[in-house]
């Protein structure tokens, strides 16, 4: 099963789907006049900095498969092992019989150990960072998670932060309320949202408790990722989940039910077409619709208050008309990264491709659906060289810190809604995927602030 991912770094061809080829779009660059509303960034230079990793050999290669020679290149044990003399071999076989003896009295422990440990790489890399760091949040009572210790550092600068806990990927599910409620406690402090992209592994019930339970001022945004291929498969299995959630914590911090996540983007790539308002890309639309539609008559059969408005994701440049004249809101997945646009005028360009692309899309609807910034963000590093930069930045803290700096403060000042992507590092997209994937965290996986990351002293809405 292919678990669900946030950005589009395996797509076929993501500077299409984000800058000059993308449907639609009016430029080329990097904006150079900006927006109504945002005043434009320092265009001063700035330094590539090369990412500063260690290797980490417990790390499949980019390739995302093991080679069992890898890391034997130049090995001499072969060698050594040919010059043992006959007393070495005698040492050897004793040592054999009692390791014998050790597995057979450790069998039980061990087939419990070996059944827990045959997980594929992705799924058990999910659960690796399920247990809370004791060193991250401090609580002046262990057994009350509301009394947790403000952090200095951390200021409430962000509009929204895209989160997936971890361990939310099936077959394993290996997330936990202890992992969960830190990352509330944490993400409380820079935002007053959350944006979730599927309910699989009971994530949507694990988050909205940690909220109940920290006493945060919180709003999540649920979601629902269904599959364009599976007949519907996940949408139904997700939508269980998601009525059981609303169900138990009603709707006061629910702040939306998004259904769908680049779902017209990964349609037409499957159908081999690039325009989402084409009569393939309708075709497609009318899946999805179905999907809202249900969502949209499973919310109201339980007659809440409030009510929880219900939107679309997808990217930036791929929204089918139909299926935003169908919600109450779109989120725009907007990369500079993945249009191959430099740092220095990564934060302009992201705010005019927005207002050009998809704002002014939503306005010429009836309904006029409210837009925002699903995802953007800026990667600390690659864990290969071949993507270590987009073709004209780097993928560095230091970057990062200069798209947060020319971005966060001036869209909460212009009113412009985002989800900053993405709250942590994330191990299992790494180790699947490589290359830049698995980070674009503001924090660390071990949920420390990364070092070199200063987050900003405005206020967001």
């Amino acid at each position: 099963m292919q678990p669900y991912r946030d950005n589009p770094f395996n797509d076929p061809n993501p500077a299409a789907h984000y800058g000059s080829g993308a449907a639609g779009h009016q430029y080329d660059q990097g904006a150079s006049q900006g927006y109504p509303g945002i005043p434009l960034s320092n265009q001063g230079g700035y330094s590539n900095v090369a990412s500063m990793s260690q290797p980490d050999l417990a790390r499949p290669p980019s390739g995302g498969q093991w080679d069992s020679t890898r890391y034997n290149q130049g090995s001499t044990w072969m060698r050594e092992q040919e010059k043992q003399t006959k007393r070495s071999k005698i040492v050897v076989i004793a040592g054999v019989v009692v390791l014998a003896i050790i597995i057979a009295v450790a069998v039980g422990v061990g087939v419990t150990v070996g059944r827990r440990n045959s997980r594929n790489n992705a799924s058990s890399s999910t659960s690796s960072d399920s247990t809370p760091n004791p060193d991250a949040v401090q609580q002046t009572n262990p057994n009350d998670p509301s009394t947790f210790v403000k952090d200095p550092n951390l200021h409430q600068a962000f509009y929204g932060i895209a989160y997936t806990p971890v361990g939310s990927q099936l077959p394993d599910c290996g997330n936990s309320l202890a992992a969960v409620i830190q990352d509330i406690q944490l993400m409380s402090q820079i935002t007053k949202r959350v944006r979730l992209y599927g309910a699989d592994c009971n994530q949507s019930a694990l988050v909205l408790e940690a909220i109940k339970q920290t006493k945060v001022d919180m709003q999540v945004y649920l979601g629902n990722y269904p599959v364009p291929t599976d007949g519907g498969v996940a949408y139904s299995r997700q939508k269980d989940e998601l009525q059981k959630a609303v169900q138990t914590y009603g709707s006061g911090n629910i702040g939306g039910m998004t259904v769908g996540n680049e779902f017209m983007l990964n349609w037409l790539n499957a159908n081999g077409a690039t325009d989402p308002n084409s009569p393939v890309g309708n075709q497609g639309a009318q899946l999805l619709i179905s999907n809202i539609t249900d969502t949209v008559n499973m919310l109201n059969s339980l007659n809440l208050s409030p009510t929880i408005p219900v939107g679309n994701a997808d990217a930036g440049a791929f929204f089918n008309t139909q299926v935003l004249g169908a919600v109450n809101y779109g989120m725009a997945n907007v990369h500079p990264w993945f249009a191959n646009v430099s740092i220095d005028t990564a934060a302009n360009w992201t705010f005019q491709f927005f207002q050009e692309t998809d704002v002014d899309l939503a306005n010429t609807l009836s309904n006029k659906p409210t837009m925002s910034i699903a995802e953007t963000g800026w990667p600390t590093k690659s864990s290969d060289a071949g993507n270590a930069n987009n073709g004209a930045s780097d993928a560095s803290i230091p970057n990062l810190q200069t798209f947060i700096d020319t971005f966060v403060c001036q869209a909460n000042s212009a009113g412009v809604e985002y989800f900053f992507f993405e709250f942590a590092d994330e191990d299992w997209k790494d180790k699947q995927f490589g290359g830049v994937e698995g980070w674009w965290g503001l924090f660390n996986q071990n949920r420390t602030l990364k070092a070199g990351i200063t987050i900003p002293t405005c206020q967001a809405p």
